[in-house]
């Protein structure tokens, strides 16, 4: 029999696939009954009978070279992996770029095309691995429309599954603006660049939302840099300061072209939209009043993250319900009554006689109200850190966050905004 190659899943295929495959089998331990294993493909039940494996490739369904030894996942389902070696004889592994609650993510050299990709490797744990066949049919969808790369979506190079992980390969991209402003500690953005980075990612999520599709989980951590290309600048806020440390010099990205990743969260604009989206920081006040969610929960992230560029921290930064909802009045003004009073079950016991939000009286401790009353006003926060084109700026923000879902600004009437199209001073970020 003629010796074939490892099967892998081009996106262009994913729609032909049946929606719930059978646990593919390549490169995993011999099972008590062994059936004959090839290729990513099991042959079992008397299928395939008296078929030998090319002498350099298999031996009782375990490869001999092209791939590490088998070895149990950790407690938590994630691959056991080692800088070097090989994913396939497809991949060799280069270095660790992340982990997150579905898996983690791995630098990764193709030795077919002869560059570097990073690959996403789901935890081995049914509902992560159902997540991930869910992320494939987002990206393919996303991939079929975007034929040139202009809506700036993480590109999609193709999936396997390899040791019961669902393995996805990406394009590899640079820092996301989470860890950019981080490793810069914290130091806001230049207004011009929050500009450029703000029309891209509206650019992006109003063609997801052409397409039906809702994110739900915008932020600065799922915002990449395409480039990890930066130079310094001048930090005019740190001259006066000690210079033995560099400090009145900051970083500035030398491209400011982006793209969304993560899209295990994103949803069809069909499907039940009850439940709780959003990491925390970024999560609109009605899906923590239980009212459900569409579209404009997208938008009220994006205002959250230009808030975030532009002064260089989280405008929410709270882990608790009232706390959050407390903060929202503090820099927005009181939540809307016709919003409260339909609020469901488990929202109601943050109100008083239910009109009246219980702060703060429902405070848990000092430190919850010092950090609600610290916060100014909206327009007051933003004139802290830009010195032009804060009034557009300012009312661009009151537009995407509104309370009321219905009134908040749709991507595209964002993008038509004077703080987009007006002639401002550029100082050059090229996309």
């Amino acid at each position: 029999m003629e010796t074939q190659r490892i099967v892998e899943f081009p996106h262009k295929d994913i729609d032909k696939r049946p929606r719930k495959r059978p646990r593919l089998a390549w490169d995993m331990p011999p099972p008590k009954v062994l059936p004959a294993i090839y290729c990513g493909q099991e042959f079992g039940n008397g299928c395939i009978s008296n078929f030998s494996f090319p002498n350099n490739m298999f031996y009782r369904g375990i490869p001999r070279n092209g791939s590490p030894p088998w070895r149990p996942d950790d407690k938590d389902g994630h691959y056991v992996f080692a800088v070097g070696e090989s994913l396939t004889p497809r991949y060799r592994i280069l270095s660790k770029m992340g982990e997150g609650t579905f898996g983690q993510v791995l630098e990764c050299f193709d030795n077919e095309k002869q560059e570097v990709v990073a690959i996403k490797i789901v935890r081995s744990i049914n509902k992560y691995r159902e997540a991930a066949m869910i992320e494939i049919d987002v990206l393919q969808r996303l991939a079929r429309h975007d034929i040139g790369g202009g809506a700036r979506c993480v590109q999609i190079r193709n999936w396997f599954d390899y040791r019961n992980h669902i393995c996805i390969v990406f394009e590899r991209l640079g820092p996301s603006l989470y860890d950019f402003l981080r490793k810069n500690s914290y130091r806001s953005f230049p207004i011009d660049l929050v500009r450029e980075l703000g029309r891209q990612i509206l650019e992006s999520v109003a063609f997801m939302h052409d397409l039906r599709l809702i994110h739900t989980d915008l932020k600065p951590e799922n915002i990449l840099l395409v480039s990890s290309e930066y130079i310094k600048v001048p930090d005019y806020k740190f001259l006066q300061r000690s210079t033995k440390d560099g400090s009145y010099f900051k970083n500035l990205p030398k491209s400011s072209a982006i793209k969304l990743i993560d899209f295990g969260s994103t949803t069809f604009e069909h499907k039940d939209h009850s439940y709780v989206v959003s990491t925390r920081h970024y999560r609109a006040p009605e899906v923590i009043l239980g009212l459900g969610w569409n579209y404009p929960c997208d938008l009220w992230s994006v205002g959250c993250i230009l808030v975030e560029l532009c002064s260089g921290e989280a405008l929410f930064q709270t882990h608790d319900n009232l706390e959050h909802l407390a903060m929202m009045e503090r820099v927005l003004g009181p939540l809307p009554q016709h919003m409260v009073v339909r609020a469901d079950n488990r929202a109601e016991k943050y109100f008083r006689r239910g009109t009246r939000l219980d702060w703060p009286d429902g405070a848990t401790s000092r430190e919850s109200l010092k950090a609600v009353w610290k916060l100014p006003r909206l327009p007051n926060l933003i004139m802290q850190h830009v010195d032009h084109s804060a009034g557009d700026l300012i009312d661009l923000l009151q537009g995407l966050l509104r309370y009321d879902p219905v009134e908040r600004l749709k991507a595209r009437e964002a993008l038509r905004h004077p703080f987009f199209t007006r002639d401002c001073r550029r100082f050059g970020y090229p996309l």
